[in-house]
């Protein structure tokens, strides 16, 4: 595992990083970060909010689900969304940036449509990262604060990708190149809806990708396509456990009703809104 830093700045005072020996890493100010054994940087801002994001419980959840084909068919539509509509002249190799990059599932999908292109795996959880760089050990992978500006140089992405996930519309329209392009795939109020009615998991509030994209078009993000997936699995006990305890109800288990361990097998709907947004070439 090794760190592209092309892709980084100092997150303490927006310098380029560059490496300064085999696991140091530092900026012109002298700020410097050492790379984990694990292959990643963290580079965090200064009193940036002691959250860590997604544990290991919630990861290892994740994992099983997604290894288990439960959501290929949104993994699926994301390769077709990038690959019909990469930016004019983009780079060779393309530049994709994944950030909230949870196991790094999807970046691993798109890496096998897309072998040449390089990756940046970002997320605030340490393990996360960890899991992704497993997935993808060619990737760059980072730590970092989604809130805060992120450590990462202007107009180096030519894709960046928001899967269910936190976004910062103003850094993401930042660190795109003109024309790049932002993919979000959001939860529409029907998704796993049969869980919701039984109260083992979160509301998805209603039109939730329509307030997306008005939260980014306000950063120069303007829409370019959507495209609903929807489908049905069958999900036994066991799935339905892992579905709630992968995601933000895992937090709030003890507000929730269980999904049962007994009963058998139900119909659960998945339903998401992939969202492909482009930079505008001047972004205010």
């Amino acid at each position: 595992m090794s760190i592209d830093s092309t892709w980084l700045r100092c997150p303490n005072c927006l310098l380029d990083l560059t490496q300064i020996d085999v696991r140091v890493y530092g900026c012109a100010a002298g700020h410097r970060f050492d790379r984990a054994k694990h292959g990643y940087l963290t580079l965090l801002a200064p009193r940036a909010p002691r959250t860590i994001g997604d544990d290991r419980e919630m990861l290892a959840a994740r994992a099983t689900l997604l290894e288990g084909g439960a959501y290929a068919p949104i993994g699926a539509a994301l390769v077709d969304a990038v690959q019909a509509t990469l930016p004019t002249g983009a780079r060779s190799p393309l530049r994709i940036a994944d950030f909230g990059c949870g196991t790094g599932y999807y970046s691993a999908v798109l890496a096998r449509a897309l072998p040449e292109a390089a990756f940046l795996l970002a997320d605030r959880s340490p393990d996360a990262v960890r899991t992704s760089l497993r997935a993808h050990p060619d990737a760059t992978g980072v730590v970092l604060d989604i809130w805060r500006p992120l450590p990462v140089r202007d107009a180096v992405v030519d894709v960046a990708l928001n899967v269910f996930a936190p976004r910062n519309g103003p850094e993401f329209a930042r660190v795109l190149r003109p024309n790049g392009r932002l993919v979000v795939i959001v939860p529409t109020d029907a998704h796993l809806h049969e869980l919701r009615a039984e109260g083992a998991l979160l509301d998805v509030p209603t039109g939730k990708a329509d307030r997306v994209a008005e939260q980014l078009a306000v950063a120069g993000l303007g829409t370019r396509s959507t495209v609903p997936v929807e489908y049905t699995i069958e999900a036994d006990a066991s799935t339905r456990a892992l579905l709630a305890g992968m995601g933000p109800s895992a937090h709030h288990a003890a507000e929730l009703s269980p999904t049962g361990t007994t009963d058998g097998a139900r119909t659960v709907t998945v339903s998401v809104e992939l969202v492909v947004f482009e930079r505008a070439s001047v972004v205010s």
